[in-house]
């Protein structure tokens, strides 16, 4: 007989492959869609920052709803509504077009990101918990390795909206087997009250910070960060006040291993995501890739994350994980010292060593990093656990993208990448790994200083 808990791990593997695929084959993607429709530099970043902005926005309280009225529920509104924008997407007939239909898949995909490890948690026992977000996060790193590849083949053979054709099926093939299959619900919070004010002050802090970073150095764009983190200490502010917050301010507080692993997660996003998006223009536009070469490329780091998150997520049962992800966030501050010396020179088994260094790290940070959060709350809060892990990938990507962007405004400005600002460009990648190489540095000290001791001796698997 198939056990709740095996049909709930295939689904989430289905959804953590099909979203991350999705960001990444875009990435690969991006010349093509900006030259059909004469893009700038900025408004392609926005093509892969719209689908993180919304995500970002949406994505804690689509956790907290789904503590008080189902985690099921939202997760499979979610899987539809990201199949239905990936149909939208087919259709599109103007980069604004582009723009707001990611904006809707982002909206999908906060439902998806905020309660799939929260369903996981919640059918897992403690002793296994490592082991089953293991290989969740390796199902997340195939759907990173194969999006470059099969995009990239896809978008040269034939063109970027064949991309989206993938989503559908296996979107709505989820969807059928959790109406099929998946009977229990869970919602520990059921009858408590939806904190409305702050989703709306928390979505409106985000907006202003990442439209702000967009319009860098322009004195609007100084503007608009200075009110979104005004907002944004107003809204932490209530939080703490108010009796069924939004957010649990209090778990940062007063839970030293819950607020340093979302801490050395939020940085960890935030030095690594842009990185995929400046080596695929790097490669088509300098290297003079096509895409599917970028793809085959491309395809190093995620495969390498893939092959050691699941031996990381088993030592994590069984040792401590901070120690495990500390080691991670070396590994990775490594490979971004490394991406500084990239230039016209560079050769591919270089780019290919640091890549692997790259995968390594991340693959050794993500999953004991995630048990540590699951492992320091209680059953009850696990959508809210899972909803701010999300939030911090999805807002440590979008800031990410926020310094790509602020830089490449500097240096580029509203003109298209052509071959006379090809150094302008290098030095646009250069400077933002350099940033990202300080931010993971700062990261290691934030992973190490969490308390050792995660779970009672108990939970820990033999």
């Amino acid at each position: 007989m198939i056990r709740t808990r095996d049909i709930a791990l295939f689904i989430a593997l289905l959804a953590g492959f099909l979203t991350p695929f999705d960001l990444s084959a875009v990435n690969i993607a991006l010349p093509s869609i900006g030259g059909e429709y004469a893009m700038d530099a900025i408004e392609m970043s926005w093509i892969a920052t719209a689908y993180l902005l919304a995500s970002g926005v949406f994505l804690l309280p689509f956790g907290r709803l789904a503590d008080i009225y189902g985690r099921k529920k939202i997760f499979t509104t979610g899987l539809f509504i990201f199949s239905l924008a990936s149909i939208l997407m087919i259709f599109s007939v103007s980069s604004l077009m582009i723009i707001l239909v990611r904006v809707l898949q982002g909206f999908g995909g906060a439902m998806i990101f905020g309660t799939a490890v929260a369903i996981l948690s919640s059918v897992t026992p403690p002793c296994e918990r490592g082991k089953v977000l293991g290989i969740y996060t390796t199902a997340v790193y195939l759907g990173l390795s194969t999006g470059p590849f099969f995009g990239g083949i896809l978008t040269e053979y034939f063109g970027w909206r064949s991309i989206f054709l993938v989503n559908i099926p296996v979107g709505l093939f989820a969807v059928a087997l959790i109406l099929l299959f998946l009977k229990d619900e869970w919602a520990d919070s059921r009858g408590e009250p939806f904190d409305t004010q702050g989703a709306i002050q928390y979505g409106l802090a985000l907006v202003c910070v990442m439209y702000g970073f967009s319009l860098l150095p322009d004195i609007t764009g100084i503007i608009l960060l200075i009110a979104g983190s005004a907002i944004l200490a107003w809204f932490i502010l209530r939080e703490l006040r108010i009796r069924y917050p939004l957010l649990d301010v209090s778990l940062f507080t007063a839970n030293r291993v819950f607020a340093f692993s979302n801490l050395a997660a939020l940085i960890n996003y935030c030095a690594t995501f842009a990185v995929t998006f400046f080596l695929s223009l790097y490669l088509q536009y300098i290297k003079d890739f096509s895409p599917q070469q970028a793809g085959m490329l491309l395809v190093v780091q995620p495969v390498a994350q893939a092959l050691f998150s699941p031996v990381a997520g088993r030592l994590s049962d069984r040792i401590d994980p901070g120690k495990i992800a500390s080691a991670g966030m070396g590994l990775t501050a490594l490979g971004l010292v490394c991406l500084l010396l990239v230039d016209t020179a560079t050769t591919i088994p270089e780019l290919i060593l640091i890549l692997i260094i790259l995968g390594i790290g991340l693959g050794l940070f993500s999953s004991p990093n995630t048990n540590a959060i699951m492992g320091s709350v209680d059953k009850k809060r696990y959508g809210v656990a899972s909803g701010t892990l999300g939030t911090m990938r999805i807002v440590g990507q979008m800031l990410s993208m926020g310094i790509a962007m602020m830089v490449l405004a500097i240096f580029i400005g509203d003109a298209q990448i052509t071959p006379l600002l090809y150094p302008e460009f290098l030095d646009s990648m250069r400077i933002c790994f350099g940033i990202s190489a300080v931010l993971c540095i700062a990261g290691i000290f934030f992973s190490l200083v969490r308390y050792t001791v995660i779970e009672g001796p108990g939970d820990r698997c033999a």
